[in-house]
């Protein structure tokens, strides 16, 4: 089972302006090839499906415990793909065209399938697809699988870093930048316990390494390049036996917190009329209310 907590990873800046198309960017860190999407379904499926789960237990703490994570990673890209779309369209009479903005942007689907939020797609409105998922069963064969998909998403964060300046997208970015290059670490470490070979050498790919950007070094700074987390449950805590030594990239101690990131509120997002979101009026909201209070 699943539990949620009601705050997002970190706290992301409100832009003054919206940025359509800066948002159409971050899709593919949503559902790309190499997007949360694809980390979280990937390391989901692994654990479901890990077989020998007590028998080889650290490695199956690993793959759990990041699958936690990365659910905090798709909540938190969508957060960033609905704040960047603040200010993108007004209300007014629906014969004024108020989404007439709309007709201009590279991705009309943030204007007539959500409302102007995120979608299960990539950058270009293509749906996610399953068959990004590799579940082999093989464990040394899901482990390389997972350094090298962590390395796309690796690649694909510093590229959407250069394509905008919108801090929020910066600041995501460089959130992700370092806590996906952690994960790139621990899937490098748990290859060298299972077959002997250090691939961590390798790092980082790509370069630079995550202080060329901006965003990304108070993260460093605060040692989120150098931590696992357990998530509260003693279950995982054997990612320790995987989880130690060196940073391979800083040559910092590695450890791991028994519990979760400190998070964020999560951002509530204002009420858009033009695109009749939530769509109710103010005599239906409190009728609402006075249902809601009936058998208080």
């Amino acid at each position: 089972m699943m539990k949620r907590v009601n705050r997002i990873a970190i706290e992301l800046p409100r832009p003054e302006h919206g940025d359509a198309n800066g948002a159409a960017a971050v899709q593919e860190l949503m559902g790309g090839k190499f997007g949360e999407m694809s980390t979280l379904n990937n390391y989901m499926f692994q654990s479901f499906n890990f077989r020998g789960k007590k028998k080889y237990k650290p490695f199956y703490d690993l793959i759990a415990s990041i699958t936690a994570e990365e659910f905090g990673h798709v909540e938190l890209v969508a957060n960033a793909i609905n704040l960047m779309s603040y200010g993108n369209t007004f209300p007014g009479d629906p014969d004024t065209a108020p989404l007439q903005n709309g007709k201009d942007k590279r991705y009309s689907l943030h204007f007539t399938t959500t409302a102007q939020t995120s979608y299960p797609g990539d950058g270009m409105g293509r749906p996610w697809n399953g068959d990004f998922v590799t579940n082999t069963g093989v464990l040394i064969e899901d482990l390389l699988h997972n350094y090298v998909l962590e390395i796309g998403a690796r690649t694909h964060k510093a590229r959407v870093y250069e394509m905008t300046t919108n801090p929020t997208a910066r600041e995501l970015c460089g959130y992700l930048l370092v806590r996906g290059g952690t994960h790139i670490i621990a899937y490098a470490k748990a290859i060298k316990v299972a077959t002997g070979i250090d691939i961590g050498k390798m790092l980082p790919v790509p370069h630079p390494d995550n202080n060329a950007f901006d965003t990304a070094r108070k993260y460093m700074d605060q040692g989120l390049y150098n931590v696992l987390y357990t998530w509260d449950e003693p279950e995982y805590r054997d990612i320790r036996q995987i989880w130690k030594g060196e940073n391979p990239e800083t040559g910092e101690p590695l450890h791991v917190i028994d519990g979760m990131p400190e998070g964020a509120p999560v951002p509530d997002f204002e009420e858009k009329p033009e695109m009749f979101a939530p769509g109710i009026d103010p005599d239906d909201y409190m009728k609402i209310v006075k249902r809601l209070k009936e058998n208080l």
